[in-house]
């Protein structure tokens, strides 16, 4: 697995980078080729013009497989926008998990009834 990690218009601290890193490891599980996953990740602030207190974002982008994982959150705490973020990746990766597990039980049920002669539809033409 690949990690970048940027800041934008403020530092990237080793205590931003650590808890990353950890919100990291609870997306892992929901893995399963680490070696071909690209994770872009950034923080930072919005602008600095607001007229009260900071408004910091929090980035991630996944690419698994060729399949594109994304997810944004602004909040006044950057911690906190870190973990809406993870919240909504893992959220993400599992309805795609789903889905695809729902489509390829749908399709084999399919080629079994018409193996087993009770239907004339094709499951690879939808008719």
């Amino acid at each position: 697995m690949k990690i970048n990690i940027k800041a934008t218009n403020m530092e990237l601290t080793s205590a931003i980078s650590d808890y990353i890193n950890k919100r990291l490891d609870g997306i892992k599980k929901y893995l399963k080729n680490q070696e071909g996953t690209i994770v872009y990740i950034e923080v930072g602030k919005t602008t600095n013009h607001h007229k009260q207190g900071e408004v910091l974002k929090a980035e991630f982008n996944i690419e698994i497989s060729g399949e594109k994982f994304y997810a944004l959150s602004e909040k006044e705490d950057l911690y906190s926008a870190i973990d809406d973020v993870q919240k909504e990746i893992i959220r993400q990766i599992s309805q795609n998990k789903d889905r695809k597990q729902t489509l390829y039980k749908r399709g084999a049920s399919s080629v079994k009834k018409m193996l087993k002669g009770l239907s004339n539809r094709n499951p690879f033409t939808s008719k």
